[in-house]
């Protein structure tokens, strides 16, 4: 059953907001009510609504105020504007401040139905025409990131969604994941796009450097400082900034990054002068910033700050079916920089390369290939042209037949699972994911095993 369209209906005037919601419920709509544009705003924060219909006049928060402050938490909700007092001027800052359209008090009811389904079918159409031009890569730029697994997939929509707003996005993952790549993805998909992306890797400047670089100098401000320095905010105004191992920043930075994230305003080191900015926050970190916190050596309020939207990338070892596209672009692109006539790898390679469990991520995968591609004597990569331990693994082996009608289920089921741990090199999550079983699951049973006298890895 199709869940009803969502309209607020936002009126201080009680009898005439009444009369709405019972109009609108016979159309089939569901109806929330405000009396003024504060709640209206809290209740926009709270949950999705498919349309706004409000009056123009109210006691506290006007319906024009009201307005600019829901299209910064959701711009794609259409906005009926209700007023009693027709004119120009005030339609046309309706209009302006991001209203879908206007109705004058005492609303035409018919005028009212068609105004709302063509509010709704306007905003359905530009939501498919984004979804079509997702789908034909006209609309999202992927920024050279490969991978179609489920957990990829489950990303890459997820960025779609964050890139348009203006949120500040935390990157999550492991070192090697890819997590500017997703920074810039988001940059490329926002509305900052034609603006500057920068960046700056917090754990490759010191701590007397980091402040200039962030912030800037003036002339004379320390040592070697022989003229005025723009930091890396001012340089990034009107686009993004991409803070890569925001994690590795000294508290005593932390504090001042934080300032900078409420106020929209620098001060370069040894100048007076303030310098608004606006720019949009990207950070990364490969370690667990909850820890830190805990560890008293990252600031609780910065994380909360940063973590408004969380991206988190998964492992390569999560995303296995992405490893022979990823390696398939990797060999291309170091056989057409190194001049090889390399056409692609030998199934024991490829074996190899899916069932390793890639430490390092996609950055270890890049240099074992190219290193591979170097080495190649065929036309083809094979296993001894990997770096160990690849080179060294052992091709998978057929497990001996069990005879049949001579062991019991539970024979089979144990040594299904002990194989499967075996090919997994020991690895229980891997392993739990290729039987299709909970990693409590599996580790109930080897404990089970264990008592009865087996080993595993």
């Amino acid at each position: 059953m199709t869940t009803p369209p969502k309209i607020l209906v936002v009126d201080d005037d009680t009898a005439h907001r009444t009369m709405l919601k019972t109009l609108l419920g016979g159309w089939g709509y569901h109806v929330s009510e405000a009396d003024d544009g504060a709640p209206a705003i809290e209740l926009v924060a709270d949950g999705p609504f498919d349309l706004i219909l409000m009056d123009i006049r109210m006691i506290t928060v006007s319906g024009i105020e009201a307005l600019h402050r829901i299209k910064t938490i959701n711009p794609a909700i259409p906005v009926i504007i209700m007023t009693a007092y027709s004119s120009v001027e005030t339609a046309i800052e309706a209009l302006k401040s991001g209203a879908h359209d206007y109705l004058v008090k005492p609303l035409d009811f018919d005028k009212l139905k068609i105004t709302i389904v063509r509010a709704m079918e306007h905003v359905a159409l530009k939501e498919e025409n984004r979804r079509l031009r997702r789908q034909i890569g006209e609309d999202f730029q992927r920024n050279r990131i490969i991978g179609t697994s489920a957990a990829m997939t489950r990303l890459l929509e997820t960025v779609s969604q964050v890139a348009p707003t203006e949120a500040t996005v935390l990157i999550t993952g492991e070192s090697g994941t890819g997590k500017e790549l997703i920074a810039s993805a988001v940059h490329s998909n926002s509305t900052r796009a034609s603006g500057p992306f920068i960046k700056l890797n917090c754990a490759a400047i010191t701590e007397t450097l980091l402040e200039s670089e962030l912030f800037g100098h003036e002339k004379g401000a320390f040592t070697g400082a022989d003229r005025r320095k723009e930091g890396r905010f001012v340089q990034a105004n009107g686009g993004s900034l991409f803070l890569d191992e925001v994690s590795e920043m000294p508290l005593s930075m932390q504090v001042k990054l934080l300032r900078v994230l409420q106020e929209r305003e620098v001060t370069r080191v040894g100048g007076e002068d303030v310098v608004s900015v606006d720019v949009r926050v990207i950070a990364a970190t490969n370690r667990d910033l909850a820890d830190q916190i805990a560890a008293n050596s990252f600031r609780e309020d910065l994380y909360y700050r940063l973590n408004v939207i969380r991206l988190e990338l998964p492992p390569l070892r999560h995303r296995r079916e992405d490893i022979p596209l990823l390696a398939q672009h990797f060999l291309k692109q170091f056989a057409e920089r190194n001049r090889r006539s390399i056409i692609g790898f030998t199934p024991q390679a490829m074996d190899a390369l899916t069932r390793h469990g890639w430490p390092g991520n996609v950055r270890e995968m890049m240099n074992a290939i190219e290193r591979a591609v170097v080495l190649a004597r065929g036309e083809r990569v094979d296993t001894p042209d990997l770096p160990p331990p690849l080179s060294d693994a052992a091709p998978p082996t057929e497990p001996p037949p069990l005879p049949v009608g001579e062991v019991s289920l539970e024979e089979v089921e144990r040594a299904t699972i002990l194989q499967t741990l075996e090919a997994a090199g020991g690895n229980k999550s891997e392993a739990a994911r290729r039987l299709g079983v909970t990693r409590k699951t599996l580790h109930a049973k080897l404990k089970k095993y264990e008592m009865q006298g087996d080993s595993f890895p």
